[in-house]
């Protein structure tokens, strides 16, 4: 059974109405004042860290931690401060699951000589950290090196061995270019950052690089590639395979949706005010803005 973890003692109290981290991005009040990370625990050695953003997993290595995401800027530290409690072992590796601030902020708050992992597509969108589609700038840039990916791959990427072996996949462009699938094989897990961040229209950002009109059949290349009992998702909740079947089957009854509006000769407007989600997808959250952005990007796709 897992244990839910709140840390309720890493609630770290700033003077600062607005603090500017190193990396030139700017905390809200709420977010200097107060900065709390919940922990569940997935299996043995893997939790998932909650808060400050993305969800992040920290997987207890033999000789350190492996972290997935880093939150957005200004809260490495107080990602260090909830695997510290954890365990005493060091964080020696990170894996970003994809380019967004609010996956790669902490990255250079973490130890100068750590491995940091990426596709090679992630990478050369972290040295432009342009504007997600729809969502306006990052805030984010990165000053030089630090935090910066030292190691990239095309399609697959191995650490480790044994019960400690992680496994990483690219299947092809989704949520961006660069979205790589996190598996540690011996616990049956996997992480899948914004490519699976919930049960939510999922943002399709084509600024850097991401595919509405390829996002059903990437999906469909992980389930038929992988299984497992347990997924992390970008933002929400655990989920299963299931889950990742549903939400695959939502992402292809959307563009066909929209496939059909833009041959019936809808504007993207006219398309985003008549869409709804069916019966099936019941609960599914559908933002606004979010669907107006993908419908825009998946016209300029569709021929």
């Amino acid at each position: 059974m897992r244990r839910l973890l709140i840390l309720a003692g890493l609630l770290i109290v700033g003077g600062l109405a607005i603090v500017t981290v190193g990396t030139g991005s700017r905390l809200s009040a709420q977010q200097a004042e107060a900065r709390v990370i919940d922990t569940e625990e997935v299996r043995d050695n893997l939790f998932v860290l909650r808060g400050g953003g993305g969800n992040t997993a920290a997987f207890i290595g033999p000789h350190g931690v492996t972290l997935v995401d880093t939150k957005i800027p200004g809260w490495g530290q107080t990602l260090l401060d909830s695997v510290s409690a954890l365990t005493d072992r060091p964080v020696t590796t990170l894996i970003n699951t994809h380019s967004h601030f609010d996956h790669v902020g902490g990255n250079p708050e973490l130890p100068v000589d750590i491995q940091i992992v990426a596709h090679e597509n992630s990478a050369a969108n972290m040295l432009e950290m342009r504007p997600v589609t729809g969502f306006g700038p990052q805030n984010m840039t990165f000053e030089g090196d630090r935090g910066m990916p030292t190691d990239t791959f095309t399609d697959r990427f191995t650490l480790g061995g044994g019960d400690a072996r992680i496994e990483l996949y690219y299947f092809g462009r989704a949520h961006t270019n660069g979205d790589i699938w996190v598996v540690f094989p011996s616990l049956s897990v996997m992480h899948g950052g914004d490519a699976f961040s919930g049960k939510n229209l999922p943002i399709m950002d084509a600024n850097n690089g991401g595919s509405a009109l390829e996002f059903p059949a990437t999906l469909r290349k992980v389930i038929d590639a992988i299984e497992v009992e347990t997924i992390i998702t970008g933002h929400s909740t655990l989920m299963t395979m299931d889950d990742l079947r549903e939400y695959a089957d939502f992402t292809l009854e959307f563009l066909g949706a929209m496939r059909a509006a833009k041959a019936a000769g809808q504007s993207a407007e006219e398309a985003a005010e008549s869409w709804t989600p069916s019966a099936r997808f019941e609960g599914y959250a559908v933002p606004e803005a979010r669907l107006l952005a993908n419908v825009q990007t998946l016209f300029s796709e569709l021929p």
